[in-house]
């Protein structure tokens, strides 16, 4: 069992009937959290396929099917739980992953996931009510977040203050070791942005 993700025999059996289905030889099962650390947040299991999983992704050969974990969504997979129960009218799969709205962390989380619970959980909700969002690329050796805008803030005029003024100050007070935040988002792209 993978150490963030508890899979039942159950679901193992279930999946690995599903994956052979598909007639691709080597097939998996890659999880993952869509918006994570927001309430759109949903957890996702999907056919990967050889070559489709990401040098990132965390990999765990269960006693039935391989499973890739994306590495963006660790945090928010802790303590997530797949299942299948049999019915009456076949099965049931169940996905139960407490944490995909908001992650545990703390203090002595891992710096990335520190910086993305903020960006998830106190500087995106603002950002929402403009269409936009923020998500952390990487930390430099320099210890700068490098962030890419996307939704309404991407091509947005007014990015450059969001970025010095919101996130920036935000993401420092939080964690004071940040030197600061680098903008990596094409702005040239306008046709969603908020103005």
């Amino acid at each position: 069992m993978s150490s963030v993700v508890s899979v039942s025999l159950g679901a193992q059996k279930y999946l690995a009937g599903l994956l052979e289905r598909q007639n691709v030889e080597g097939m998996s099962v890659r999880m993952f959290v869509t918006q994570p650390g927001t309430k759109y947040a949903e957890t996702c299991l999907a056919y990967c396929r050889p070559g489709e999983e990401k040098p990132t992704d965390q990999f765990f050969e269960l006693e039935h099917i391989s499973l890739y974990l994306e590495e963006n969504s660790l945090p928010y997979l802790e303590e997530a739980e797949v299942d299948f129960q049999e019915d009456k009218m076949g099965g049931q799969l169940t996905i139960k992953a407490p944490n995909a709205k908001m992650p545990k962390v703390s203090a002595d989380s891992p710096l990335k996931d520190r910086i993305t619970y903020i960006l998830y959980s106190e500087i995106n909700p603002g950002l929402a009510s403009h269409g936009g969002e923020v998500s952390l690329v990487e930390v430099t050796a320099d210890m700068v977040a490098v962030l890419k805008f996307g939704g309404g803030c991407q091509g947005c005029s007014a990015v450059d203050l969001t970025l010095k003024e919101g996130v920036e100050k935000t993401l420092q007070e939080r964690i004071p070791e940040l030197t600061g935040v680098r903008d990596v988002t094409d702005h040239t792209q306008t046709e969603n942005a908020y103005m």
